[in-house]
């Protein structure tokens, strides 16, 4: 397994991890898959298009607007009511596969690997781990 470190900048915010991915797997041949997986459960990842930087941001405005903040919410941890984060990492994955063609990763043209934030700013973890 490798990990991927990162600092998010904004509470909701989508990073876009492919070349940190592609990294990570380093040339490696002979596996058949790449399992992306985020540790956290007010965080994410997706595959989505990665040429167009405003459809992030236009992702980040819809995930705010489907889970509002302004709800009545029960849940507060110690840095305080994050029940939204909480709600918006589920309607996500916490893990991707991606699978490999001669050790690079067979996406789509437009496809790029996003981590999801929602509840940053904050330090945060992926893993990638290769299946054989």
């Amino acid at each position: 397994m490798q990990e991927i470190s990162l600092r998010t900048e904004r509470r909701t915010q989508l990073v876009e991890i492919t070349p940190l991915v592609e990294q990570a797997l380093n040339g490696v041949d002979g596996a058949a898959a790449a399992l992306v997986y985020v540790p956290h459960t007010t965080a994410g990842v997706t595959i989505n298009e990665d040429i167009d930087p405003d459809l992030a941001a236009d992702i980040e405005e819809a995930m705010e607007k489907i889970v509002e903040d302004g709800w009545r919410w029960r849940h507060e941890d110690a840095d305080g009511p994050n029940a939204p984060s909480h709600m918006r990492a589920s309607l996500m994955s916490p893990e991707v596969l991606v699978p490999l063609d001669e050790g690079k990763l067979a996406l789509g043209r437009y496809q790029g690997i996003f981590f999801c934030e929602f509840d940053g700013p904050r330090e945060r973890k992926v893993y990638v781990t290769l299946l054989r």
